[in-house]
């Protein structure tokens, strides 16, 4: 299986990088999605404060790969192709990568005020109401190690000052890279 997983901080475009995989036959799996769930599955509001604070209590009680384990129940493995979305820390990834041989680390950077005027745009129950509030998100998520994550990525996506389409486009490039360099080290294995 090839695993593809993608860090950056909320409104970069992971979501798009997903909309593109998915396109192109990946399953998609978000690790946001799995702490909504188990909001959800604890009778909690999935309100950007509950999740916020769920996501510190995971981590913190259950150690940094809480949310990973979390994730990974939702994960069919008979996949060929699997993109994970929204990793948030090194140890989240060093996680991902003894569980799956063939695992590579996409980072999606954008800046605050960019990634500010589309979160707006978006609508989710747990979005912040301020950028006050979009600024301590990210605080809380660079806390986790995202920095430290995003820096050390295997490939780097810049969403600044191109058009969707345009974004849209590099992602299908770097994905059809990326699935190339697994095809040429899976034909070096036979």
């Amino acid at each position: 299986m090839l695993v593809v997983c993608s860090a950056g901080l909320h409104g970069a475009g992971k979501s798009v990088l997903s909309e593109v995989a998915a396109q192109m036959g990946f399953t998609v799996v978000s690790m946001g999605d799995a702490v909504r769930r188990e909001a959800l599955r604890r009778g909690l509001e999935p309100t950007d404060s509950v999740l916020s604070s769920l996501s510190v209590q995971l981590r913190r009680e259950e150690g940094a790969t809480a949310v990973a384990k979390l994730t990974l129940k939702m994960i069919d493995p008979s996949a060929k192709m699997l993109l994970i979305d929204g990793l948030r820390s090194y140890d989240e990834f060093v996680f991902f990568k003894q569980k799956f041989e063939n695992c590579v680390l996409v980072s999606i950077h954008a800046s605050p005020k960019t990634r500010y005027q589309r979160w707006k745009g978006r609508g989710r129950l747990d979005d912040p109401k301020s950028y006050e509030g979009f600024l301590q998100r990210d605080l809380l998520e660079l806390g986790f190690g995202l920095g430290t994550l995003m820096a050390l990525a295997d490939y780097h996506l810049v969403n600044q000052c191109v058009t969707l389409e345009e974004f849209k486009s590099e992602c299908k490039k770097l994905l059809e890279h990326i699935i190339q360099k697994f095809v040429e080290a899976s034909e070096l294995d036979k």
